[in-house]
Formats: structure tokens, sequence, C-alpha cells
């Protein structure tokens, strides 16, 4: 039995035991919530109450007006040195990038979440402390983004950099550490969302690394052009990994799919299949959707590639036609 084996009730139904060390202070809009991490008796792991993890953070909304400094004020580890000649505060805020999640598949629930008392029951299926919320990241997302573009296909790879490729996957979510992910239903205007952002990149770019090395290194600059030469969507490299953005997540929603045995359809996410504008790319999707089609066979499933004839609501494919109109530009 494992040391940590207690009984599920029992571990559901004790009482905390509380010291500063375990707790946080986070937002729920405006207003502070403390929460505290318990342990379970007989178990060695600290659990927190509301069955998350110290591997998510949540990014705040804010009812009066969303501004970087008061996403910087509510940052658990504190906020990052402004003006640093040091580059470290600025690897502490692309932490966030990991620690945020992207917020499509939370809606529909996939978290990775462990409910807590789970970890202490046997250690069922390998879990460690560290298994609760592991649902994909932002980062996440731009790792395998940068893997992808290396594989572009031979018929474009020798017009491409590829190497500015790959550093503008890497940077070209960058502001999501706090901005947090922004999706089509969120109800944030697509103006708003590029305010913020770039408000984000700013900061990045010139308050944590533009006295970096004295200001001796241009890394700020380049970061911002980078970001910059992706939202303007002008340039083959940016409208490549535009394209290798929409197909990471059309393989993200099929991995999904099957790995849920096709207990969840997440074929709204295909209307983004009708967005990738590189005819080799298109290639790549079109495999993709064959593939999944083979999987659900004579299932019903949504085709968000086909609109509200493939099932999707009209509310639903107004807003993602509205959210990705900008692509097209």
């Amino acid at each position: 039995m494992s040391p940590c084996a207690v009984d599920s009730a029992s571990a559901m139904e004790t009482s905390s035991t509380r010291t500063p060390a375990d707790s946080k202070a986070t937002l729920a809009g405006d207003v502070p919530v403390l929460l505290f991490r318990s342990r379970l008796p007989g178990c060695g792991h600290l659990i927190p109450r509301d069955h998350s993890d110290l591997g998510t953070v949540l990014t705040p909304k804010f009812r009066d007006g969303w501004t970087v400094d008061k996403v910087t004020a509510t940052i658990p580890t504190g906020k990052p040195m402004e003006g640093s000649p040091s580059p470290v505060p600025y690897f502490h805020l692309l932490e966030r990038l990991k620690t945020t999640k992207r917020e499509g598949w939370r809606r529909f629930g996939i978290t990775g979440c462990v409910p807590a008392h789970i970890l202490c029951l046997g250690n069922p299926g390998g879990l460690t402390a560290g298994s609760p919320c592991r649902g994909e990241s932002v980062a996440d997302h731009m790792y395998r983004m940068s893997l992808m573009s290396m594989l572009a296909p031979p018929s474009l790879a020798p017009r491409l950099d590829l190497p500015r490729c790959i550093q503008m996957c890497l940077i070209h979510d960058m502001a999501e550490s706090l901005v947090g992910d922004i999706t089509p239903v969120d109800g944030v205007p697509r103006p708003e969302k590029h305010a913020r952002e770039k408000a984000t990149m700013d900061y990045i770019s010139k308050t944590l690394l533009g006295n970096v090395y004295g200001g001796a290194s241009d890394v700020g600059a380049r970061v911002a052009g980078l970001w910059q030469e992706y939202e303007d969507s002008q340039t083959l490299e940016s409208r490549f990994v535009h394209d290798i953005d929409k197909m990471e997540l059309l393989l993200q929603m099929v991995e999904y799919e099957k790995r849920a045995g096709g207990q969840v359809d997440l074929g709204e996410f295909a209307y983004i299949a009708t967005k990738i504008g590189l005819p080799e790319m298109q290639g790549w999707a079109a495999e993709l959707l064959r593939e999944r089609d083979d999987f659900w066979a004579d299932r019903k499933h949504v085709h968000g590639e086909a609109g509200v004839a493939g099932g999707v609501s009209a509310e639903l494919a107004e807003k993602q036609e509205e959210y990705y109109r900008n692509d097209e530009k």
C-alpha cells in the first residue's frame, strides 16, 4: 500500500492544516481570494483545496479595464524587476507561458486535473503530486509549433527563412503571459485583444529587456519585431507561422478526441482549417481532417470546417468568422 493511501471519504471530509506557507493569493474578478493548500492525514503531498496545483496560474480579469500594471501586481511570485540589467526577471515572466493554459480546451473540461484525494489512493496510474491540471499550456503549443516549422514542405522551405520562422513560433503568443489566452467566444473584440498584447510586448521588450546588459543587447527590439511581423501577417514567414499555429491546434483537437475514445467532440475547432492560407499547408490540414473522419467513421460528429452546415451553431460560427477575419487582411 502506498504511504499516502487513505480512505477517499475520510480524505474528502478531513479538515485542512493551514499555514502561511500553504496559502497563496489570487484574484476572482477584482476580489482577492486566498487559496489554502491542505495536507491530508497520512499523505505527504500538499493538496490545493480547489484541486488546482502550482502548475496552473489563472490570468485575472478586470471589470474596470485591463492594464499591464494590474496584471503584474497579481503575479504570485512577485512583480518582475523593471529596468534590470539582468535577463533573469524576463526569464521569470516566461514561466507564465508554462502555467497559462489554452482556454479552448478548458472550455470543454480538458484540463488534465486529477481530484486531490485520488493522489492519495495508492498512486493510481503512476500519478504524482505534479500530475494535476496538466492541460495544454501556451508554451506547449508554441514548442510543438517550432518543431513543426522545421518540417516545412519541400516546395515551400527554400523560400523561407526557417530560423526566423522558428523564433517567430516561440514568440508569437508571448503576450499571453500577461493577457491570457483569449478565444473567439470570450467576448473580447479583436482590436482590444491586440491593444492588450501590444501593451504587453512593449512592457516585455522595453521595460524588462530594454536595459539588459546595460542596454547593449538588441534582444528586446528583435522580440518586438518578430511579434509585430507575425501580427502584420505580410511576409511569407509570418503567413507560414500563422498556418503552423492553426495546424497545431487541429493536431491537438484530433489527439484529444482520440484519447477520449470519441467521448468528446471538438469538431467546432475544425473551422480553423478553412483559414489556412498556403496551398502546401492546406495539404497538411486536409490529411488531418481525413484522419479525423476515419476515426469517427459513421458516428455522428461536428464538422467545423463546414460551419453551420457541419453542426456549428450560428452564433459560434459568427464569432469565429469575426475573430479570424484579421488573418485574411
